[in-house]
């Protein structure tokens, strides 16, 4: 159901967010809100999905219906839901930890099942709830009292990841740019399939560097294409610091099929007895 004249505050619970003072968390919630606003459909018709760490507690700063799942399966919750009630407008969100490390392997089948629904992943390349250990998209020289000298591992790329495995449309912003992130993520949730907005959101208190990222993030200078093998060279010559939508495919939406075909059990049932 469509509303008119909503507001970001439309959005909002009573709840105070706890995050750290500076956190860049603070403008996705923003930007989540005067996006929801704009696309103009009620509160209890949007459903707002999250696994653990800190973004993760968004869903209890909505107004909207909201599931705090466990660690990593916010996406296999997410398409559940969308795919049983394909009326609600269902949005996934986590952190890159939660995201790509243990939820890696929903990301990937999530991206290649192409449901139709929103993934934003806010990504500090940090575990910042549990006190700054490095992610998957951590730098690999980045010093740390738990990882000195770096890990030595190659960071996790996700836009590369959500492109070859299947993304309908794949986006980086920046939580800083309320603007650019509320205009991408209306256009994410409006786009059929599977959508993934990768936020840059600093984490000011075990990644305090990160505060030069206001200075480095840039608006691509590439349009946005509907050509995988062009978004992949673009991809691929990114210096992790370009924003804006990088690709927007025409690949149709998964849709559950219902069969009222009925099938005999009893064989396989025999199959199993002791």
């Amino acid at each position: 159901m469509n509303v008119p004249n909503l507001k970001a505050s439309s959005f909002k619970s009573d709840i105070t967010p706890i995050w750290c003072p500076g956190c860049g968390d603070f403008h996705v919630l923003l930007s989540v809100t005067k996006a929801l606003a704009e696309l103009g459909r009620a509160p209890e018709d949007i459903a707002v999905i999250s696994g653990i760490g800190c973004s993760s507690r968004i869903p209890a700063y909505t107004a909207c219906y909201g599931f705090h799942g466990v660690h990593g399966r916010s996406l296999a919750v997410a398409a559940g839901l969308k795919v049983a009630r394909p009326d609600l407008t269902v949005m996934a969100m986590s952190g890159d930890g939660d995201g790509f490390s243990i939820g890696g392997n929903h990301f990937l089948h999530a991206c290649r099942r192409n449901v139709d629904m929103t993934y934003i992943v806010m990504d500090n390349r940090v575990y910042g709830m549990t006190k700054g250990q490095p992610s998957p998209t951590t730098e690999s020289d980045w010093d740390s009292a738990l990882s000195p000298g770096g890990t030595g591992l190659r960071s996790f790329h996700p836009l590369v990841i959500a492109l070859a495995s299947g993304a309908n449309f794949v986006a980086r912003e920046f939580s800083g740019d309320i603007k650019g992130c509320t205009r991408t993520i209306v256009e994410a949730v409006r786009h059929p399939g599977f959508s993934f907005v990768e936020i840059l959101s600093p984490c000011v208190t075990f990644r305090p560097d990160e505060k030069a990222w206001k200075d480095q993030v840039h608006v691509a200078s590439v349009p946005e294409t509907d050509d995988p093998a062009r978004a992949a060279r673009r991809i691929m010559t990114d210096d992790g610091m370009n924003t804006g939508i990088l690709y927007r495919g025409p690949r149709a939406p998964y849709h559950a099929s219902v069969s009222d075909r009925e099938v005999d059990l009893a064989p396989l049932e025999r199959a199993f007895e002791i």
